[in-house]
């Protein structure tokens, strides 16, 4: 028997019939269409399926879909402006080499944009305990809190090399 859900994705409003079953991430993928949501592990394990759900970070494998319904979840293909541009955090995954392989990237950065979205400006290690639910296998991770860095200083959180901690903006 299968039940109807309604959920708003990246600000779109989607409805559909679902096996009472069906995991979030699967029916992200798979019947919305957005397969930036990886499944990585399915045990909730390895955070390469997070999204913000109601603007917190989650792994979309532990929920089912039903269990998402009436509320507001974004993924990876939310992020960026709808004229392509890329979010601070993604333009600094890429501008600080915090990816190898990329099947990990999307479940980094949206746990890095709920991390800043609390914490505009973290230290390395709340940066680190702050992404401590996701897993890459490839990079080491240092690249990675690197492109938080980075992305902290671009959304305004944290002072550039170029400006002292406590120098006000654009001196």
């Amino acid at each position: 028997m299968k039940h109807k859900v309604s959920v708003s994705i990246n600000g779109k409003r989607h409805e559909d019939e679902v096996e009472p079953r069906l995991l979030l991430v699967h029916y992200l993928r798979d019947v919305v269409g957005l397969t930036g949501t990886h499944v990585g592990c399915d045990t909730s394990q390895c955070g390469a399926c997070t999204v913000l759900l109601d603007g917190k970070a989650m792994k979309s494998c532990t929920m089912f879909a039903v269990q998402a319904e009436g509320r507001d979840v974004k993924t990876i293909e939310g992020l960026a402006d709808p004229d392509g541009t890329l979010h601070p955090i993604q333009q600094a995954f890429w501008d600080e080499h915090g990816l190898q392989c990329g099947y990990c990237t999307p479940g980094f950065i949206m746990a890095a944009a709920y991390l800043l979205e609390q914490n505009p400006s973290p230290t390395e290690d709340e940066i680190r305990k702050g992404l401590e639910g996701n897993l890459c296998r490839c990079t080491g991770y240092v690249n990675i809190v690197k492109a938080v860095q980075t992305a902290a200083r671009t959304m305004g959180g944290a002072p550039t090399a170029a400006q002292p901690a406590g120098a006000p903006a654009g001196e």
